[in-house]
């Protein structure tokens, strides 16, 4: 087992651009574009959005004249919520299976893009895991709404295993949140039985 190596977030991923697009210029319907919610981030998705199965809300196209898109996005991104109600902000998502769908980081939000290999998933669980996240509540600002800057950001420490130790990591919450799902799943069927 090789050493875990220390790096800071501002040199390990770059701050790609979100859109500024709201709730109003996305359907359920119509659109080529998909887009990630930082509201969706925060209660619906969870460290992995596997785009394939998931889906994202469409961005009308009545909404882009004036607003920018943003910077389409690619497997292994992840989109961070900047701002919440509570302590939440700074909660992520990685994306995965995107494969030929356009998909765009949405109004509230960060998206970063690994400046090296990463396992796939590893990002998103560490990014959400205590042992990140709570560097973070220091860095938050507001009273009524919390956020977070690019710059605050960018001083957080990582703690980086080897990618076979991230792979195994991975895989290990993956099964985790997996059966979560089915316990959840389960539970929700007893009640509404």
């Amino acid at each position: 087992m090789s050493a875990w190596e220390q790096r800071k977030l501002g040199n390990e991923l770059l701050f790609l651009r979100n859109n500024t697009l709201s709730r109003a210029d996305l359907n359920g319907v119509q659109g080529d574009a998909l887009d990630v919610h930082y509201g969706d981030v925060l209660v619906k998705y969870g460290a992995v959005l596997n785009v394939a199965k998931t889906t994202l809300p469409r961005i009308t196209k009545s909404g882009q004249p004036g607003k920018t898109l943003g910077d389409p996005l690619n497997d292994g991104d992840i989109i961070m919520s900047d701002t919440a109600e509570d302590e939440t902000a700074g909660k992520c998502s990685e994306l995965c299976e995107i494969r030929d769908r356009t998909v765009y980081s949405g109004l509230h939000t960060i998206p970063c893009r690994p400046r090296r290999k990463y396992a796939s998933g590893f990002l998103g669980h560490y990014l959400n895991a205590p042992v990140f996240h709570n560097q973070l509540i220091p860095l938050m600002q507001g009273i009524k709404v919390i956020s977070l800057s690019k710059t605050s950001l960018s001083e957080a420490n990582l703690v980086v295993p080897s990618i076979r130790e991230q792979e195994k990591i991975s895989a290990t919450f993956s099964r985790l949140d997996t059966l979560i799902t089915l316990h959840q799943r389960k539970h929700n069927n007893t009640y509404t039985e």
